[in-house]
Formats: C-alpha cells, sequence, structure tokens
C-alpha cells in the first residue's frame, strides 16, 4: 500500500506508524469517569468503508498525517497534514459599540 505523504510523495506503508482512529474523540484528560475511558479506549466500531486514520511518516518526513483510507479495498482516498485538519477556533471581532 502506497501513502502519498503531502511532503516527501507516495512511499511505502512501511515508512509509516499507524497512529490511531481519527473520528473517535478523547475524553477530558482531567476525567476521573471510568466509564468514559473504558468505551474511549476498549469500544470500536468496525464500519466497511472510508475510514479516517492518523498516521506519522516515522520513517521519512516524520510528519503527522490524517488519511482517508477505504477498509474494504485499502485504497488510500485522501492524505494530508493532520495539523490542517484540525478544528480551529474562528476569532470573531465585535462591532464597534456592541455591548459584550
Amino acid at each position: 500500500m502506497l501513502i502519498p505523504c503531502p511532503y516527501c510523495g507516495p512511499r511505502d506503508v512501511s515508512e509509516f506508524t499507524y497512529q490511531g482512529d481519527a473520528n473517535r474523540t478523547r475524553p477530558d484528560p482531567l476525567s476521573t469517569d471510568r466509564e468514559v475511558w473504558d468505551g474511549y479506549v476498549y469500544d470500536r466500531l468496525n464500519t466497511a468503508g472510508d475510514h479516517r486514520e492518523y498516521w506519522q511518516h516515522s520513517g521519512g518526513c516524520r510528519s503527522h498525517l490524517l488519511v482517508v483510507r477505504s477498509t474494504l479495498t485499502h485504497a488510500i482516498v485522501s492524505a494530508g497534514f493532520a495539523r490542517d485538519a484540525a478544528t480551529k477556533p474562528k476569532k470573531t471581532r465585535r462591532k464597534a459599540g456592541a455591548r459584550p
């Protein structure tokens, strides 16, 4: 399987390290709710079709990637830097004279 690194180009999967499922939301690190953490660590869905995954190009540029891969064919649908896919809070400005 070839993974297209946005920096290095297409590379063999042996140069990459799987970092985990990119669809899951990590619980609050300060949470002590055991059920929430057990669910996060152990409960997995095994869906057929496109799946978002984190990979690191450990044998190359060391970038972290967000890869969308078909679990049926293992074909790579898309790949990009994980930092570009992160949701960043939008900054908004108040209009002059607006009340907080």
